[in-house]
C-alpha cells in the first residue's frame, strides 16, 4: 500500500511538472509573440515616419523648386518690362507676370506689376477700339484691387489702383465717370500717406492731372492741379510726365513763360533709367507743344 501511494505521488508530482513546464512553454510563446508585435510596430513606425519624412522632403523640394522657378520668371518678366521699348517685350512680360499672378494668387509684386503694365500697354500699343481699353483698364482695376487685398500696408498696389480708376473713367468720359472722383482720390492718398515717392512722386502727378482735367463744378482746380504738380516735380525731377502736366496747367492759368519754361526743361533733362521710352516720348510732346504755342 505505502508503494502504491508512492507510486501515485511520483505521478502526481510529474504531471504537475509537466503542467509547470507547459504553461512555462505558454508564457514564453506568449512572451516571444507579443515582442514580435512589439518590433513589429516599431518596424511600421518607422516605416511611417520614414514615409511622412520622405513625403516632407519631397513637399519641400518641390516648394524650392516653384519657388526658385517663380523668382526665375519674374526676373524674367522684369527683364522684359526693362526692355519694353520694343513693345512685343512688354507684351511679353504682360503674360509672365500674369502666368505669377495664376501660380501664386497671393503675390504682390506680380500683381502691381501686371496693372502697371496694362498702363503701359494702353499708353504705348496701337491705338485700341474705346470698347477694347475700357475692357483692359477695367481688368485692371481688379488686379490693383487684388494687389491692395494681398498687402494693404504697400503704396504700389494703391497708386496703381488708382490710376487704373482714372484711365477707365478718361477712356469712358470725364463726366460720365464723375462717380469714380472719390475713389481715385482715396486710393492715391493712401498711397501718398504709406510712401509718396512710389513712381516719383506719382499719387501727387495723377492727383494733380485729375484737378487739371475735373470741370470746376465736379470740384477740379488748376490751383490744386499746380500744388500737387510741383511737389511731384519736388519729389522727382526727371519724371517726365509731370513737365507735360505743368505745361498744361500753366497754360490753364494763363502763364506761357512758365509752360515754356517747363517744356524746355524735359527736353534737356537727362533721362531716367527707369522711364527711358517714357522720356523719349514725351520729350517729342514737348517739342510738339512749343510748336503750338508758339516757341
Amino acid at each position: 500500500m505505502w508503494k502504491e501511494r508512492k507510486e501515485g505521488r511520483g505521478k502526481n508530482l510529474s504531471n504537475l511538472s509537466n503542467k509547470v513546464v507547459e504553461r512555462k512553454t505558454q508564457q514564453s510563446k506568449m512572451i516571444r509573440y507579443i515582442m514580435y508585435l512589439v518590433k513589429l510596430n516599431i518596424i511600421l513606425r518607422v516605416k511611417r515616419v520614414g514615409f511622412a519624412v520622405t513625403f516632407l522632403l519631397i513637399v519641400i523640394g518641390k516648394a524650392f523648386a516653384d519657388s526658385h522657378n517663380i523668382e526665375n520668371l519674374m526676373m524674367r518678366a522684369d527683364e522684359l518690362y526693362s526692355q519694353r521699348n520694343a513693345l512685343s517685350n512688354a507684351e511679353e512680360s504682360y503674360l509672365k507676370y500674369e502666368e505669377i499672378t495664376k501660380i501664386i494668387p497671393k503675390n504682390f509684386d506680380s500683381h502691381w506689376k501686371l496693372a502697371r503694365n496694362i498702363w503701359y500697354l494702353g499708353d504705348f500699343s496701337p491705338p485700341k477700339k474705346r470698347d477694347e481699353k475700357i475692357f483692359m483698364y477695367k481688368k485692371g482695376i481688379e488686379i490693383a484691387k487684388r494687389a491692395v487685398e494681398i498687402a494693404s500696408d504697400r503704396a504700389e498696389g494703391y497708386f496703381w489702383l488708382g490710376v487704373m480708376y482714372g484711365l477707365y473713367g478718361e477712356t469712358k468720359g470725364i463726366l460720365q465717370s464723375l462717380f469714380l472722383v472719390d475713389d481715385i482720390r482715396e486710393a492715391l492718398n493712401k498711397s501718398l500717406a504709406i510712401d509718396p515717392t512710389v513712381e516719383g512722386g506719382g499719387a501727387y502727378r495723377v492727383l494733380g492731372r485729375m484737378e487739371y482735367k475735373l470741370p470746376e463744378f465736379a470740384g477740379g482746380s488748376k490751383k490744386r492741379s499746380l500744388e500737387y504738380l510741383l511737389k511731384a516735380k519736388e519729389i522727382c525731377p526727371t519724371a517726365p510726365w509731370t513737365y507735360i502736366y505743368l505745361a498744361d496747367t500753366y497754360l490753364a492759368l494763363k502763364d506761357k513763360n512758365l509752360a515754356i519754361k517747363s517744356l524746355k526743361e524735359l527736353i534737356s533733362i537727362i533721362p531716367d533709367l527707369r522711364w527711358i521710352p517714357e522720356t523719349k516720348k514725351y520729350k517729342e510732346v514737348a517739342k510738339e507743344m512749343l510748336k503750338r504755342i508758339g516757341e
